[in-house]
């Protein structure tokens, strides 16, 4: 059975609360709740990691990535000066998909950026909680075929 982190970093505790015109209604313990539903289907099992501290989401994955195929990630604003975090995930040697709730990209200039793009097998963003959903799906289904770890 593949193994997956769902890493969701700062200010992503405050789901359900944090601007709801952007973020949606959905909690990060329901958030969850529906990751879980979806890896049970697909015969996958998730850790799942929140932190607003980068060093605690650094310390997580260097302990947890040894027992997993892959990481889907939401970094936050981590995602634009997160250097640090980059580094974790490209030593983790894992798949990395980088998961945002809204479309950076229809946001402000300064969100657009991300510098863990570039080392993420993909993105997924815009589709609120459901982006989590696409990326295990997609992840789980890579991990499959190439018969990583």
């Amino acid at each position: 059975m593949a193994r997956f982190l769902i890493i969701n970093g700062p200010n992503l505790n405050f789901l359900g609360r944090r601007d709801p015109h952007i973020y949606g209604t959905t909690t990060l313990a329901q958030l969850e709740q529906h990751i879980l539903k979806k890896a049970k289907e697909i015969g996958a099992e998730v850790a799942f990691f929140q932190s607003n501290s980068e060093g605690a989401i650094i310390d997580f994955v260097q302990e947890h990535g040894a027992s997993a195929q892959g990481i889907i990630i939401n970094p936050g604003a981590l995602s634009r000066y997160g250097y640090a975090l980059k580094d974790a995930l490209i030593d983790s040697q894992l798949p990395v998909v980088e998961v945002h709730i809204s479309n950076p990209y229809a946001r402000e200039q300064w969100r657009r950026r991300s510098i863990i793009t570039n080392t993420a097998r993909g993105q997924v963003a815009g589709l609120g909680w459901r982006g989590y959903l696409a990326a295990l799906e997609t992840l789980a289904a890579l991990i499959a075929e190439e018969g990583t770890k």
